[in-house]
């Protein structure tokens, strides 16, 4: 595993295009995008009542886990606060929790509190949770075990940040749970209990070994000596909020995923020459089946506490 103690370079595009500002303003369409989901995957639990158990988890990696990967990237987007805007920070943690109800674990409130640290300590040791342990980069050190370790991927970021840098519950984590039970309790008195496999199997097998789930080692792996993080510029950004533009994202987090192809095309020469990934399903083969590759692959360096509070 790299370690750098040098700072960041600074990237300042919009310096030399205003226009760029005009882009940090909330996306008008991603309440009724969420909404939308989160209705698909209520219609859907209704229709795998009667499905046989082997149908029933084809869909839910098929289609469930398409769509509760997307919704937590919608929540990644919420985090910064990109559907009601910064004036309204309570209404973007509420609406995250509602965004939560089809994962079927609580998620949002939590991710919202680490993600914050990623993009102000990005790599940094013991403070970025985003980074594997050295024990999973001792492990997962074979292509077999790289193949596992993608599989169980949710369960790798559920847990690594209890260990990397465990944080007092909030109230908002509590509440995030509180609702997460009342919707499931909910939906296994209405529906049974195969509504609820499906839901966690969408979500444990879209997060898991998932085409979409390439974002996850493509956003900063180290394929390349130098480079920390990549964009993806495919047609899984229109299933994904656009996560692929990852460099921009991180240039500009409080721009809205919808207006991160925006960035590039005001700016190309901030972007266009760095390297970047093609495919998401090859990122994941190269991942496994190369030597130089594995969890061990990023960055790590020694980040200075910011003194302001979260």
């Amino acid at each position: 595993m790299g370690t750098d103690d040098r700072p960041r370079p600074l990237r300042r595009p919009e310096a030399k295009y205003p226009a760029i500002k005009a882009l940090m303003r909330p996306d008008p369409h991603l309440k009724w995008m969420v909404l939308g989901m989160v209705l698909a995957q209520l219609l859907a639990c209704w229709l795998v009542r009667g499905l046989a158990w082997r149908w029933l988890l084809f869909w839910a990696y098929a289609f469930g886990g398409c769509v509760n990967h997307s919704l937590t990237l919608a929540i990644h987007d919420i985090s910064h606060n990109t559907a009601f805007g910064t004036g309204h920070p309570a209404h973007n943690r509420w609406f995250a929790v509602f965004a939560n109800l089809p994962l079927g674990v609580p998620y949002a409130s939590s991710f919202k509190k680490y993600h914050v640290d990623h993009h102000r300590y990005l790599g940094g040791d013991g403070l970025d949770v985003d980074v594997p342990t050295r024990l999973e980069g001792w492990l997962f050190c074979t292509p077999a075990r790289k193949l596992l370790w993608l599989a169980l991927q949710p369960f790798f970021y559920s847990l690594r940040p209890l260990c990397v840098n465990p944080k007092a519950m909030t109230r908002m984590e509590v509440f995030n749970a509180l609702a997460q039970l009342a919707a499931n309790a909910t939906i296994f008195t209405l529906w049974g209990l195969k509504p609820m496999v499906y839901l966690l199997a969408s979500s444990l097998l879209g997060l898991g070994l998932h085409p979409i789930s390439g974002h996850f080692v493509a956003e900063h792996y180290m394929f390349l000596k130098g480079h920390e993080t990549y964009s993806y510029y495919g047609p899984l950004n229109w299933i994904t909020f656009n996560v692929g533009y990852h460099v921009e994202h991180h240039d500009f987090p409080s721009i809205p995923s919808c207006n991160l192809p925006l960035v590039r095309k005001i700016a190309p020469e901030y972007y266009d020459h760095l390297p970047q990934h093609h495919s998401w399903v090859k990122v994941l083969w190269d991942f496994v089946s190369k030597d130089s590759l594995g969890p061990y692959a990023r960055v790590k360096r020694v980040c200075k506490l910011a003194e302001d509070g979260l």
